[in-house]
């Protein structure tokens, strides 16, 4: 199995870096199933049911979220028309949405997708170590090819997260930090793994978000509202081959593609 991972949408600079660099993409590596995380999708915060159709319609097949899933309230009664749609699964249970479900791919293969959040220097969700644990043997009930989003703050956790789920999973991809970094590898399990895919958004910013903006509140200490940054953009992924045998990750790449 082939698949991309691409890392957090920002906006509508990145739903357009997706919409110009998602075909020449396919048609360099072609995948069989691509992922995105979308949760910074509308406007930098949260997502909507009308974009998550139009990444559908790119030939985005399955989204993760994380600590911005609730920020547009008009998703939460949608929830339920987006199966291909995973909120972090150590989020309390009572919550709307699910933390993990099956890709079916056309050939009756399947791509297993579970979403985690981290506790360091975020809020304090159920252990998203403690959880994995619970669902991936759930998960490989119904298929080998599993990959798991933890979308963290700290490096430490993402790593130690590799760690745990060595050998259990097909790959853990880090999002959250909209920084790509350069430490992908398959670990000796088998476990493909990234710190963070980076992000799709705009470049000449902090992060996705005005650059000016930013710098004036670190400068002066004064809060102020963020928005998406203009201008040019980058489309950041990852491509990860996976054995249809046992599920072992054969092979990850980064990607990243900037305009000028």
């Amino acid at each position: 199995m082939k698949l991309i991972f691409i890392g957090d949408i920002v906006g509508q600079p990145g739903r357009k870096a997706v919409a110009h660099r998602l075909p020449a993409v396919r048609d360099q590596w072609q995948p069989d199933v691509v992922i995105a995380n979308a949760e910074n999708s509308a406007g930098g915060l949260g997502t909507t049911p009308e974009i998550i159709k139009e990444l559908k319609q790119l030939g985005i097949h399955g989204f993760t979220m994380g600590n911005h899933t609730w920020r547009k309230k008009v998703l939460i009664p949608a929830m339920p028309d987006f199966p291909e749609l995973v909120r972090p699964a150590n989020y309390p249970s009572t919550l709307p949405g699910h933390g993990f479900t099956i890709i079916p791919l056309p050939d009756g293969r399947k791509l297993g997708l579970l979403d985690l959040i981290g506790r360091v220097y975020m809020e304090p969700f159920d252990c998203p170590f403690l959880k994995a644990d619970e669902l991936l043997p759930v998960l490989r009930e119904q298929t080998s090819a599993i990959l798991v989003d933890i979308h963290a703050e700290a490096t430490s956790e993402k790593i130690a997260m590799g760690w745990h789920l060595e050998g259990r999973c097909s790959a853990v991809v880090g999002t959250h930090t909209h920084v790509q970094t350069a430490d992908e590898w398959i670990l000796p399990g088998g476990t493909a793994y990234i710190t963070d895919v980076g992000m799709c958004g705009p470049i000449h910013s902090v992060i996705g978000t005005d650059k000016d903006i930013v710098v004036k509140k670190f400068v002066t200490g004064m809060p102020n509202k963020f928005v998406v940054a203009k201008g040019p953009a980058q489309f950041s992924a990852v491509f990860i081959e996976i054995d249809d045998t046992n599920g072992k990750a054969l092979r990850i790449e980064r990607i990243l593609l900037r305009d000028t």
